[in-house]
């Protein structure tokens, strides 16, 4: 871990969410700086490593042309009329939301479910300290410093037993005198 750069760490989330989301060895070039062709070839050692995620993007488009929708683990529908389009550039945006739709649409469900019960935690709990931003899967709480410990526990726990997964939810709390602070 201590040999993993900040940049290779910025390819590797380029990679995977890019692949998540249905990039294409073109996209994949521009994104990490690489040929087209060292592209595809990574692209297809990664689906052939991980044949899961393969399966489960192809079972998720799938789904979305014989439903007209797809869903998040929660329940919420994203519609999908872009399949039916006679459009191939549209057709393609319909099959990245059928990917996409699983996983980001549970992440953004998971984090509105933290921020609800984070804002409760803090309100039960009589803490001056308040929810005060969302961005992407980060909650910025603002409190007062003899807070801080107290309110990184309550915002960890919050987080990361906000819903029983398979895997666990592991929340990283940082605190300072500002967001860019903590970055």
């Amino acid at each position: 871990m201590e040999e993993v750069t900040p940049a290779m760490r910025s390819d590797a989330k380029a990679v995977n969410f890019g692949l998540v989301y249905g990039i294409s060895d073109f996209g994949l070039s521009r994104n990490i700086g690489i040929s087209r062709k060292e592209a595809a070839a990574f692209i297809a050692r990664y689906f052939a490593r991980y044949p899961g995620i393969k399966r489960f993007m192809d079972d998720a488009v799938k789904t979305g042309y014989d439903m007209g929708y797809s869903t998040t683990m929660m329940g919420r529908r994203r519609n999908l009329p872009e399949l039916k389009a006679s459009n191939a550039n549209t057709r393609n945006f319909g099959e990245r939301a059928a990917m996409n739709t699983p996983v980001q649409g549970t992440a953004a469900d998971i984090i509105k479910l933290s921020m609800v019960k984070v804002f409760n935690a803090l309100k039960e709990g009589n803490f001056a300290a308040r929810l005060i931003l969302q961005v992407h899967d980060e909650l910025i709480i603002e409190a007062p410093e003899n807070e801080v410990e107290a309110v990184c526990n309550l915002l960890k726990d919050c987080m990361e037993q906000v819903v029983q997964l398979a895997v666990p939810l592991v929340a990283e709390v940082k605190y300072g005198e500002s967001w860019y602070v903590t970055k």
